[in-house]
């Protein structure tokens, strides 16, 4: 395990090296102190207007990032940071993560402002709790008016980057009845948005009495939130 870890550090910084942007390096090298130093990482819940619940399945993020703690190589922080696209402190985060199930809107300078730090070494995970998914895709093609999404196919690396899912994402709650599916926008090669569409991961790492999902299934979504941090980490 740890010699991966040491290796996918050698791979970021080889990256950093060819991908000479001011503003992602920057990202780049507080993602590489977060994880050579000890210090822990920590993924940052984005505070949206709109009126959607963007503080939904509140046990969500700590229980994944315990996971990560017992499982991986990884040092993390069990406490969510939770921001606004607007707050100083964005570029201290390297993760966003958004959820919800109803309206999210984000004001002219919220768009600019994701927009900068997606392409400039950001990540964000956004998470389809059931009822976000319209108001999430028009508010994204503000964000990224010429990119379309990408379905990501069952052999790409995020479904592979730490356990293995060879039938691409779990499904942990019906929704609508549509499979899942891992949807993607990429600046270049680089996979800057991750989309989990009709699984609901969220509600797979909540306390097990919330929901009462069997345990082969929290494990399931749990293991692929790990599988997206460690992507997101070491792409």
């Amino acid at each position: 395990m740890i010699f991966r870890f040491i290796n996918n550090i050698i791979k970021i910084i080889c990256r950093m090296l060819v991908h000479f942007k001011k503003i992602r390096i920057i990202l780049i090298i507080v993602t590489l102190f977060k994880l050579i130093f000890a210090q822990n990482f920590s993924i940052a819940r984005i505070h949206y207007d709109g009126g959607g619940d963007w503080y939904g399945d509140p046990s969500s993020i700590p229980n994944l990032l315990n996971y990560v703690q017992e499982n991986t190589s990884i040092a993390v922080n069990l406490d969510e940071a939770r921001i606004k696209l607007t707050d100083s402190d964005l570029y201290s985060y390297s993760y966003l993560y958004l959820t919800g199930h109803g309206n999210i809107r984000f004001s002219e300078d919220e768009v600019g402002i994701l927009r900068e730090y997606l392409l400039n070494g950001g990540f964000l995970h956004a998470d389809d709790n059931y009822g976000m998914d319209k108001s999430f895709r028009r508010e994204m093609d503000r964000v990224f008016p010429e990119k379309d999404w990408v379905e990501l196919p069952f052999n790409h690396e995020i479904f592979n980057s730490f356990y293995e899912f060879p039938n691409g994402l779990p499904k942990v709650h019906e929704h609508d009845g549509k499979p899942p599916q891992g949807l993607g926008l990429f600046n270049e090669d680089r996979l800057i948005v991750f989309y989990t569409y009709e699984s609901d991961l969220g509600d797979g790492w909540e306390n097990i009495d919330v929901h009462k999902n069997p345990q082969f299934i929290r494990e399931a979504a749990l293991k692929m939130g790990i599988n997206i941090i460690w992507f997101a980490l070491t792409q």
